[in-house]
């Protein structure tokens, strides 16, 4: 099942190809990897694969969230302890490294590790030996390391919180998986995979996409990338009636009978894709030369149309008081810079 998870890493996009392919090579040489990305990006995916396609593959592949844990017990979770190495440790635990062995470890939310802990794994990497919680003899083990953050951690060293030495072993190859925004051209296809699941599960036929419901997935920003996509189709599915997803809900909260939020709670903020730039204090619409401020106007309003829509298009074109073909014409003409 593992294996068989590791492989559903899906797109076509050129910078999705362009990853994968470091990918592979990366898995290949035998040292620490660092796989960098944001929320819901497939980072626990991407280094299964690094495993399965390394000369490890046939070893164990251990995993640990580093956030999940309290500092206290993370080191017993990572090392093991010795009977009576504290209150409750009624015998010898093997930690995540021996169950490493000979195998890949992976460390998720690395960046959240606490420097005492970066200490001991520093040692591991360097002479891969260890002692256990409450142990003095030194315990060797032969274990790959891979960690995935979707912090800065050059900036979180910079500031103390991270280990240079230790950020310098980890990362011989750093792989970055890209944000679903910067691989539209794989939503199709993954919305396609998961509708497909989901009717599965369901024992049911796969309904069909209308133009509208995948306008609304290719307009979306993605915040929380292919695991937010991968809820909202399969909530798309199992509500679909007649064979057909006319529409899609991307928030689930969504109701007439939402709990308002306290009149002192600031606004929620609409993501702002990387590439559209926010003017600043000195730069507002006012100030820019005409064309540009139009283009402003323009992109500002097509992006509230849609949010306040639901990404219904022929709703935000009746919004803004155009046709479908006059809406689809503007929209075509920003979609690159949503």
């Amino acid at each position: 099942m593992a294996a068989t998870a590791s492989l559903e890493i899906i797109g076509q996009s050129d910078s999705f190809l362009a990853f994968m392919e470091q990918l592979s090579r990366a898995a290949a040489v035998d040292r620490p990897v660092l796989v960098v990305g944001e929320r819901g990006t497939g980072k626990e995916l991407a280094a299964r694969r690094l495993h399965y396609l390394s000369q490890r593959w046939e070893g164990p592949f251990a995993t640990l969230n580093c956030a999940a844990l309290a500092p206290s017990l993370l080191e017993s979770e990572l090392f093991g302890h010795e009977a009576g190495a504290f209150t409750g440790a009624a015998g010898r635990r093997m930690g995540r490294f021996e169950a490493a062995d000979s195998g890949t470890l992976f460390l998720d939310e690395i960046g959240n590790m606490p420097l005492t802990v970066q200490e001991k794994i520093l040692r591991v990497v360097e002479y891969g030996q260890f002692d256990r919680v409450g142990g003095t003899a030194p315990v060797s083990v032969d274990v790959r390391i891979i960690g995935a953050t979707n912090v800065d951690l050059p900036t979180h060293a910079a500031d103390g919180k991270f280990k240079h030495d230790l950020l310098d072993r980890l990362s011989f190859e750093v792989l970055t998986i890209p944000p679903l925004r910067a691989r539209k051209d794989d939503i199709p296809v993954l919305a396609q995979h998961f509708a497909r699941r989901m009717a599965i599960e369901l024992h049911t036929a796969q309904p069909a996409f209308t133009t509208e419901a995948m306008d609304a997935l290719l307009a979306h920003h993605w915040p929380g990338n292919v695991r937010e996509l991968k809820n909202a189709v399969e909530r798309a599915v199992y509500r679909a009636d007649n064979g057909v997803i006319p529409g899609i809900t991307l928030d689930p909260f969504a109701s007439p009978y939402r709990p308002k939020p306290r009149a002192d709670a600031a606004p929620p903020q609409a993501p702002v894709p990387d590439n559209v730039p926010t003017p600043g204090p000195a730069t507002t619409p006012d100030t820019l030369p005409l064309k540009e401020a139009v283009r402003h106007l323009e992109r500002t309003r097509l992006q509230t149309a849609l949010a306040q829509s639901a990404h219904n298009q022929r709703r935000a074109a009746a919004a803004l008081g155009l046709t479908y073909n006059q809406f689809r014409n503007l929209y075509r003409k920003y979609k690159d810079e949503m």
